[in-house]
């Protein structure tokens, strides 16, 4: 499956070393301001290639927007952006041709289909989910008429984890460090590493605001569960919690968020009750495991089931949660997007106000 979303929903498509990626967004309500220059500062977000924290992968990630908005506002039809790649070195993959490298989904999908696109991993690539930050940045502009903000930044890198969060300093942070205190000891973790031709893993904290009561739709596609899927859905995420992350050690007496006239006292739910939003701030952390494309020799098998040592070529990240933090403010706008125009349907007095 492609595709994302009930009413606001989106399908991407391309593959890391093709012509270019792209995406179909269905279900913008029409007269939106569709800023250009917002969508852009976005995709510069995670664009690869601007420091040496991330692969040098050079690539512009400029989006041409192809349908859907007419003198700057959508339309109501289907909005289609494309992202052409510029920067491709399809050769550094020619050792891999028939080789599984380990960690990478090059044996599933060669499983699953009976062929893949070796060249960066083809449809498998992180390169996909800058496609996604495209349709984040659509869905951000909905949520910025209705004053929800979605902010992130990353807490742990290689088992250190950070004391304190900033998400303004995480805004001006080279790798959204949101700890001041943790980042030149992160940086230099990440350094050593790329230089021991290895990878590390970190966690992202997202956040959530001001966000109305009532978003979520029991049972199946409650708040929490769409959120999660939306989550695992990125590339080398291998978990997620949301609210608490040691609620499991506590007592109901300790866990339980007790109410008074002005709120909540606790937020250990991290902003949602029985798959609902509960007016409170929603909490998350996303654990990235370390990017599987490293430089030292490893066992693998190829596609005729021969072992064999190799060694990687490419351009990779050494930490895939630095440019996986703004994947995950996207793929949440996404979500809490699609859960606003679902809400406005599910009482008779919406739909008496929209029709009387």
């Amino acid at each position: 499956m492609n595709d994302f979303g009930k009413i606001f929903r989106f399908t991407t498509f391309g593959e890391s070393h093709g012509k270019a990626i792209g995406v179909v967004v269905d279900g913008v309500p029409a007269g939106l301001d569709i800023d250009e220059d917002f969508i852009q500062s976005e995709m510069d977000r995670r664009r690869p290639g601007k420091n040496k924290f991330a692969t040098q992968r050079n690539e512009a990630d400029k989006v041409e927007i192809l349908s859907g908005v007419f003198e700057g506002k959508s339309t109501g039809t289907p909005i289609a952006m494309v992202i052409f790649n510029t920067n491709q070195k399809s050769r550094d993959y020619n050792n891999i041709k028939d080789v599984f490298r380990p960690g990478h989904a090059d044996f599933t999908y060669w499983n699953k289909y009976g062929i893949r696109d070796y060249r960066g991993g083809g449809r498998s690539s992180a390169r996909e989910t800058a496609a996604r930050v495209a349709v984040g940045a659509i869905a951000k502009l909905i949520l910025k008429q209705l004053n929800i903000t979605i902010l992130s930044g990353v807490i742990e890198i290689g088992g250190i984890r950070g004391e304190s969060v900033d998400f303004e300093f995480a805004k001006k942070s080279e790798i959204f460090a949101l700890d001041k205190n943790k980042e030149e000891i992160w940086k230099e973790e990440i350094i050593k590493a790329k230089k021991e031709h290895d990878s590390l893993g970190g966690v992202v904290k997202l956040k959530i605001q001001n966000l109305p009561i009532g978003l979520g739709e029991p049972i199946y596609y409650k708040l929490d569960n769409i959120l999660a899927s939306a989550m695992m859905s990125i590339n080398a995420t291998k978990g997620i919690y949301i609210g608490n992350k040691d609620a499991h050690k506590l007592k109901g007496s300790q866990n339980n968020d007790e109410i008074r006239n002005d709120g909540f006292k606790t937020n250990n739910a991290g902003g949602i009750l029985g798959g609902i939003s509960d007016g409170e701030e929603i909490e998350m952390e996303i654990y990235f495991k370390p990017t599987p494309s490293i430089f030292k020799s490893q066992q693998t098998i190829d596609t005729h089931d021969n072992e064999i040592d190799f060694k990687l070529e490419g351009r990779h990240d050494p930490l895939v949660a630095i440019r996986g933090s703004v994947v995950t403010e996207s793929m949440a706008a996404v979500v809490i997007a699609d859960m606003l125009l679902l809400n406005m349907t599910r009482t008779m007095d919406n739909i008496k106000k929209l029709y009387s």
